[in-house]
């Protein structure tokens, strides 16, 4: 038997098995929209692929009836956790009327749902980051006990709106988690060509905030890092940068092709260290995940997965009418 290391972090045997039911539920569901994509039923997807263990470790590290979460357009893992619902995330694909976060109007990615406390996102990368910083500061100044959480690539920490936040939240001693969730490629410039510092948390110090690296394919290092900063943020002790480091398995998104720009050998390497290969097999490890409770977690996500998919596909569009909704004050 394997070392148990989620018991060493509070966790249970079915909270990391649920962990990854909701990691696998994420890949599962961007598959089938790649396959939509190219069958021409859905016109545009972003993936979530090779980072689903980041996304998931850092939010069941979070109190998820009252932190909020600022995702950037890949957090599928995030949104699902959050409890978006596989139906919700097909009809934002399929764009249409009862798109949760935009009743059809945006672009896939563009997540955002009020119950769920989900912060809407838009094209423009990072500026999700001053949003947290923002909604951490109205949090401290009502003395509310909730710690916001914002991810975004690698790519968006060069952004200004990154250094802006960052700064804010330093120097007010914000609970805001900032998570760089690193891929290795701002679509397609390599991480050696973004940064002149070795690692995104080295940017840390000079907003005088801890800064961490961590494997982003190792869903209970994500937990134990993210954990530890919310804990930091609920006692006052400011925000923290955390830097997970995976892969992205796909191209940037459905249009376009990575073959430009990256070896086919580079990416069938990283396929060697997926999160959902690798942290399956440590769920075997420990004796948790059975091939049975494997195979039946398979059908119940296949099941979830093409309800959503045809419940997206025959629901109705929005109407023409409607199109200046959500834009006026009726």
């Amino acid at each position: 038997m394997a070392e148990n290391r989620h018991k060493a972090l509070g966790l249970s045997d079915d909270q990391v098995l649920d962990m990854f039911r909701t990691m696998l539920l994420a890949r599962r569901i961007d598959e089938r929209m790649w396959l939509l994509n190219r069958a021409g039923k859905i016109p545009f997807v972003i993936s979530c692929q090779g980072q689903e263990a980041a996304q998931v470790g850092a939010s069941y590290a979070l109190d998820r009836e009252k932190d909020y979460a600022l995702p950037y357009y890949r957090d599928m893992g995030v949104v699902l956790s959050f409890g978006m619902t596989a139906q919700d995330l097909m009809l934002s694909g399929f764009a249409k009327a009862e798109d949760p976060n935009s009743g059809g109007r945006q672009m896939p990615g563009h997540f955002g749902q009020k119950k769920n406390r989900i912060v809407t996102g838009s094209s423009p990368v990072t500026t999700q980051v001053p949003h947290a910083v923002g909604i951490a500061l109205a949090g401290k100044m009502e003395k509310k006990d909730f710690v916001s959480l914002v991810t975004f690539g690698e790519g968006s920490s060069n952004q200004g709106d990154f250094h802006e936040g960052a700064n804010f939240a330093g120097v007010h001693k914000l609970p805001v988690i900032f998570m760089v969730e690193n891929n290795k490629y701002a679509i397609s410039v390599p991480v050696s060509k973004q940064l002149a510092c070795e690692k995104v948390s080295d940017r840390a110090i000079g907003y005088g905030m801890p800064g961490f690296t961590v494997d982003g394919n190792d869903p209970l290092a994500v937990y134990e890092a993210v954990k530890a900063a919310a804990d930091r943020g609920r006692n006052g002790e400011g925000p923290t940068l955390i830097e997970t480091v995976s892969y992205r398995l796909t191209p940037h998104s459905s249009d376009d092709d990575d073959r430009t720009y990256r070896e086919r050998e580079e990416v069938d390497e990283a396929k060697k260290k997926d999160s959902i290969v690798t942290f399956a097999q440590y769920l075997r490890d420990t004796g948790i995940l059975t091939d049975e409770k494997e195979q039946e977690m398979n059908d119940e996500i296949s099941e979830i997965v093409n309800e959503a998919t045809d419940y997206a596909e025959n629901a109705a569009y929005a109407e023409a009418e409607s199109a200046m909704k959500y834009v006026y004050e009726e």
